[in-house]
């Protein structure tokens, strides 16, 4: 009698392991040493000179980062590579939404982090700091972005590592006066902030969200990094002590060349259904026809590529038609639930600004359209 049981039981399970769907779980990757890459549209880094790190790529602009306190000097960063073809003036309002959790143990930085060519700058904007505010000299003047207060400084490092190589250099720091851990970062209002006290930049080589560790320990979980580019300045950089100069830049984007990133739930929502959503991915889901994610994009060339990030919510597929100006440019295919990106290759639209619309004509009610981000980048 009990076998009879035991036996009834175990098909039961199995009957049970039948009907349960598959569920498919992607690892994350995770570097230890040096490397560079791309994962979802941003760009990543890790840098060091020696010790154990670790920096494990969790999608988008999300990443977890450790460091030993046997560490020289380590960087890891998420963000654009911009390559040095443009001022950052050419790309608009460049603005950073974050939230880390922070747990640095001695000398550390979060902050916004890159470098510029002709001249060659390295710069900061810190948010928070472990046990030592840096740069640790007299500060050249105060602005406020964003609601918060910074103290600028200019540095200059001699013969050291850069993205050209051991030379010397000048660093541009916005270092925040109270620490704090998530929020938005107008980076563009620096770089003008910085050139009204006649901290010029070059033409941009990148633009990062980067966690900084010198001869210390600590990890971080980087849990919401979303980097944009185009759009009016919300805030005014302006700087309240310091000598001033006229070397400020004027706004609006140009995409004449570089690559310009857009995250879905940062665009204008319509229609009836359209709502913002966490999975699979931080983005918008289309539920019905005339649903829309839309923005406006200066443009300063007349043809580019288009990459959208998205997926059904099933196995159907799903539709999502690309307007530019009001004109339907072609439409992004998504053949199931795994998250993908297509490109329209070769849009020919209108200068200046034009609205940027991303649609759902085609939807008969069997699917939801889900999209994640919009890369726009030279044919």
């Amino acid at each position: 009698m009990q076998r009879k049981k035991l036996m009834g039981f175990v098909a039961l399970m199995l009957c049970m392991a039948l009907l349960m769907p598959t569920v498919t779980v992607n690892a994350a990757t995770t570097i230890y040493n040096e490397q560079t890459g791309t994962e979802d549209g941003y760009d990543y880094a890790l840098w060091k000179d020696y010790g154990d790190t670790s920096m494990t790529l969790t999608g988008g602009g999300t990443f977890e980062c450790w460091w030993d306190n046997g560490i020289g000097n380590a960087l890891f960063r998420k963000g654009k590579t911009l390559g040095c073809t443009q001022s950052y003036a050419s790309y608009g309002n460049i603005k950073l939404d974050y939230g880390v959790n922070y747990q640095p143990n001695g000398n550390s930085y979060l902050c916004v982090y890159g470098w510029s060519r002709n001249p060659l700058v390295e710069y900061y904007i810190v948010d928070s700091w472990g046990t030592w505010r840096p740069p640790g000299s007299s500060a050249k003047g105060q602005i406020t972005v964003d609601g918060g207060t910074y103290d600028v400084y200019e540095t200059t490092r001699v013969n050291q590592p850069s993205i050209d190589g051991n030379t010397t250099f000048k660093q541009y720091w916005s270092v925040r006066t109270s620490k704090r851990t998530s929020g938005t970062i107008t980076v563009s209002d620096h770089f003008k902030a910085w050139a009204n006290l006649g901290m010029k930049l070059g033409n941009l080589y990148e633009v990062t969200l980067c966690i900084e560790g010198y001869q210390s320990g600590g990890w971080a979980n980087v849990y919401k990094n979303n980097l944009t580019f185009g759009g009016s300045s919300s805030s005014s950089g302006s700087s309240s002590s310091g000598s001033s100069s006229s070397g400020s830049s004027s706004s609006g984007s140009s995409s004449s060349s570089g690559s310009y990133v857009t995250q879905c739930e940062n665009m204008t929502l319509g229609g009836s259904y359209a709502g913002k959503i966490s999975s699979p991915f931080s983005g918008v889901a289309l539920y019905a026809n005339n649903d829309s994610a839309s923005y406006t994009q200066y443009f300063g060339y007349g043809t580019h590529n288009f990459t959208l990030r998205g997926c059904s919510n099933n196995d159907k597929m799903a539709q999502v038609d690309l307007y530019i100006g009001g004109t339907k440019k072609g439409t992004f295919y998504y053949g199931g639930s795994y998250p993908a990106s297509y490109t329209i290759k070769n849009v020919s639209h209108g200068m200046g600004n034009q609205e940027v619309k991303l649609v759902c004509t085609s939807d008969n009610g069997t699917w939801d359209a889900n999209i994640d981000y919009l890369e726009i980048t030279n044919p």
